[in-house]
């Protein structure tokens, strides 16, 4: 089976296995944001191995697993925070084979990856979780068509060569479009706000695209792995996700509901 074929079977299978969890909800999207953060966690972390920083792993798989278990044991995910940075720093100190960009890659990791991810948990059961999707897929699909038909401007040629100037605002109207027709269908309201959401977390989504690529570059590594066939590892097809989750729970919490 070739590369395309590859990609196209594996992003249906997976596009369907989305739609249902976040359709069930509750505990079925909770284990599988888990453990989409854990692989996550592990490929960020062998990436980082490969320009000599060696993250603190235990820390970080470890508190994943608090991060997700805080949804119900209903503690404040702050604290937690503090308490990661508390134990890093332990360990910084009594570790002599540690240092400091050890455990400021650790906590960067755990904040990236987990802590920005768990915020579709929070959208989980409102109208306002698939907009999380509309945007980033969105976003990727017009950057993609029109970047590759009517792309001539390079946006970041030493990052990532084949996007262009052209395929950036594209992806931009490309979300707007999609989440105004989810909106005017599913929320009703807020339009012009929602609008707004759908401008800046497209820019966002490419941003986190574009930073996730900068890691690849620095690592050294193509893909981040290889766990969905055709696509690479889960930070190759979640990185414009993780950045447009936060955004689209808290200006839905602050402005929408």
């Amino acid at each position: 089976m070739d590369n395309l074929k590859k990609r196209v079977l594996s992003g249906i299978i997976g596009l369907t296995f989305m739609i249902i969890v976040v359709l069930k909800g509750n505990i079925l999207l909770n284990i599988s944001l888990f453990l989409i953060s854990l692989i996550g966690l592990r490929e960020i972390f062998n990436a980082l191995s490969n320009i000599s920083i060696n993250p603190v792993k235990w820390v970080g798989f470890l508190s994943c697993v608090f991060i997700y278990l805080s949804i119900y044991l209903q503690f404040d995910i702050s604290i937690l925070i503090i308490l990661i940075a508390l134990i890093l720093l332990v360990n910084y100190v009594l570790n002599e084979k540690i240092h400091f960009i050890d455990i400021s890659a650790t906590f960067f990791s755990i904040i990236y990856i987990p802590c920005m991810l768990i915020n579709i948990s929070y959208l989980g059961n409102t109208r306002y979780i698939w907009m999380v999707f509309t945007i980033a897929f969105g976003t990727d699909t017009f950057a993609y068509l029109i970047g590759s038909t009517l792309g001539k401007h390079k946006l970041s040629p030493k990052l990532s060569p084949k996007k262009s100037v052209e395929g950036a605002i594209g992806g931009i109207f490309g979300s707007l479009i999609m989440t105004v027709i989810y909106s005017y269908y599913f929320v009703q309201n807020h339009f012009g706000l929602i609008a707004l959401l759908a401008i800046v977390a497209s820019i966002l989504a490419q941003i986190g695209d574009l930073a996730a690529s900068k890691l690849k570059r620095e690592a050294g590594i193509k893909d981040y792995g290889n766990i969905i066939p055709g696509h690479g590892g889960i930070l190759d097809r979640f990185d414009s996700i993780i950045f447009v989750a936060p955004i689209v729970f808290y200006f839905s919490k602050f402005f929408l509901l």
